[in-house]
């Protein structure tokens, strides 16, 4: 009745998860790779990457409304040049204080639209295509090698840059900018980018973009990297094995860390590239040399404790928020 046993070695593990009753035989023995794709396929794992796409996309609206402050005072200090004039702020507390007595509180969240337009997609291409990354070079019990957890990291960060990052961080970066003139032309979103269409063309709003894909690719490949380990770790090698969100928020912020220290001065020259005097800088390059030349070493790492404070948080909360969404996703679609 059955087709004569196979030679086990060369048919993926999956391919036996779903097969005759009484039997261990897979129902394509032929054609293993039908247990993957077919209609007898293991439940969501042809969906992972549009699961990952809309539970990436709820996950970055709901954090960014969480974190933007902390952003913002990041923003402003690292615009807060020391060459051409005098400096604004002496420090985080400093640019709050002053921040808030000029504008109110909600001077705080001064861009949070742009920042809500631009992560709802952001977050959605990033977890979207690392998804679909791991799926294609996880192994048949679903783990990555450390090469693989980079690369996939890696391709998540370059998918973001160019599809959402450069363009929404270039107006968010111009939007704060805007706001230390002494005339604001800037009233909307919208009128934003109509602005910065008109005066600059479509390549008005891809200022930055080399040093953008180098921050976001060094971001998730790093962020991703250590997530995934740690991850691993906890389990002890059983990939089914949940870890508790409290455990997942604390790897989170581990995996922030380690991705701001890592690329901070990345970080700085895309903010200045991205400013309304970007005019000045002729490549990424030479606005490395001006701020090695005028400001210093230490000028690289302008803003790194807030941003340390803001990333720490961010990535806490998002992998907390987006583990909850894929775990839900994962039990009733199936």
């Amino acid at each position: 009745m059955f087709p004569p046993p196979m030679d086990h070695k060369n048919i993926p593990m999956r391919a036996y998860r779903r097969s005759f009753p009484g039997t261990s035989q897979s129902l394509y023995p032929s054609r293993p790779w039908m247990a993957e794709t077919g209609a007898t396929a293991p439940a969501g794992g042809s969906n992972q990457g549009l699961k990952g796409v809309i539970a990436g996309g709820i996950t970055g609206g709901i954090e960014i409304c969480i974190t933007f402050p902390t952003e913002y005072v990041k923003t402003r200090l690292q615009l807060d040049e020391k060459s051409g004039k005098a400096r604004q702020f002496t420090g985080i507390k400093d640019c709050v204080v002053k921040t808030v007595k000029s504008h109110g509180v909600l001077g705080l969240y001064r861009g949070l639209s742009v920042l809500v337009y631009g992560s709802i997609p952001k977050s959605a291409v990033r977890f979207g295509a690392f998804e679909q990354l791991k799926k294609l070079n996880a192994d048949s019990t679903g783990k990555l090698t450390a090469g693989q957890r980079l690369l996939c990291g890696l391709g998540a960060g370059l998918s973001e840059a160019v599809l959402a990052v450069t363009p929404m961080e270039t107006v968010k970066v111009k939007f704060i900018h805007d706001q230390t003139s002494a005339n604001p032309k800037y009233k909307g979103f919208i009128h934003g980018i109509r602005s910065i269409v008109a005066e600059q063309g479509i390549g008005g709003t891809y200022k930055g973009l080399a040093p953008t894909m180098a921050k976001q690719g060094s971001n998730q490949a790093i962020r991703f990297f250590v997530m995934e380990t740690l991850k691993d770790w906890w389990r002890g090698g059983d990939p089914n094995k949940p870890v508790n969100k409290l455990v997942v928020g604390g790897f989170g912020a581990i995996a922030g860390a380690a991705s701001v220290f890592g690329n901070t001065p990345i970080d700085v020259v895309k903010t200045r590239m991205q400013g309304l005097e970007a005019s000045k800088y002729k490549s990424s390059v030479d606005c490395a040399l001006q701020i090695w030349r005028h400001e210093g070493a230490a000028a690289f790492y302008k803003g790194t404790l807030p941003r340390l404070s803001r990333v720490c948080l961010d990535v806490a909360i998002t992998f907390m928020i987006y583990d909850s969404f894929m775990e839900a996703f994962n039990k009733i679609w199936k």
